[in-house]
């Protein structure tokens, strides 16, 4: 399997993107439980499936293209609104950055510390350890490309990522991620109750860091991606419950610009896991 994956990693954009488009369309048809989910999350926001049925070859894209964004040479990647974070780094705070499961999220990191890594330090990012023996091996290194941290789902990877905030680097969270049960709170998701992590609203609140909304659209025919950032105003007296439903309504608007390419496969509505963020072994 770890010699495939690196194959994989070799192939052009063109040819993982087809592929993946087919296996998308493949497991949508083979998996009712995943069809009736895709369905019925795309229905919550509002929209049919005929107007967000290219999703589904997106869904497949996604995973096709990790092999080569974790391991081979990086594809073109343009960034649109540049200036809000040059802006946010000025201002020697910090930066959340903040994107839903829309495109391709694992390239707006490698794009961004591309860009900044080297004036502002590296770009800290959470990871959860496969379970796998040989895809834990190969993510151990493949998400610390140069300019990019990754740490582990501990009390010592928070604090990693508030240390970075404070020495005025970024992080880097997925808020619509579902997080384990207690390290979350009930907050409206496209009008519905969805445990939503309240990590990102505490990083901001406790270090006055800058949010920066990310969404890395993928052009057509593998021509590579662009990223698009955007500031995210978040008022110093809110609370944390307010701040968590900001982030929220934050990642409804950024996948409306773009619901063609989110992850409405995605289980945004399952109960929390009964699993806490771990402890330091020392």
């Amino acid at each position: 399997m770890p010699s495939l994956f690196r194959l994989f990693a070799a192939l052009p954009l063109w040819l993982l993107h087809g592929l993946g488009a087919a296996m998308g369309w493949l497991i949508l048809v083979l998996s009712p439980t995943y069809r009736r989910r895709f369905v019925a999350n795309a229905a919550q926001a509002g929209y049919g499936f005929v107007q967000v049925k290219a999703a589904v070859g997106h869904a497949g894209r996604m995973v096709f293209e990790m092999p080569r964004i974790w391991l081979g040479q990086l594809p073109q990647c343009n960034i649109v609104g540049g200036e809000s974070a040059e802006k946010a780094y000025g201002r020697g705070k910090g930066i959340v950055f903040l994107t839903p499961h829309l495109g391709c999220f694992e390239m707006s990191v490698q794009a961004a510390a591309q860009r900044w890594a080297a004036e502002h330090g590296d770009i800290t990012v959470l990871y959860r350890p496969a379970r796998q023996s040989w895809l834990a091996e190969i993510l151990e290194t493949a998400r610390n490309r140069p300019g990019v941290q990754a740490v582990p789902t501990t009390l010592a990877g928070v604090r990693q990522m508030i240390k970075a905030l404070r020495q005025g680097a970024a992080v880097g969270l997925l808020p619509d991620q579902v997080p384990p049960n207690g390290l979350g709170i009930w907050s409206p998701f496209f009008g519905r109750d969805a445990y939503t992590m309240t990590l990102a609203a505490r990083l901001v609140l406790q270090t006055g860091a800058t949010v920066i909304l990310a969404r890395c659209e993928r052009k057509s025919w593998g021509r590579g991606y662009t990223l698009y950032l955007e500031e995210l105003p978040v008022p110093e007296s809110q609370t944390l419950e307010a701040t968590v439903q900001l982030i929220n309504e934050a990642m409804e608007a950024t996948i409306r610009q773009c619901p063609q390419q989110y992850l409405w496969g995605y289980g945004r509505y399952k109960q929390p896991r009964e699993e806490k963020l771990q402890g330091d072994k020392a």
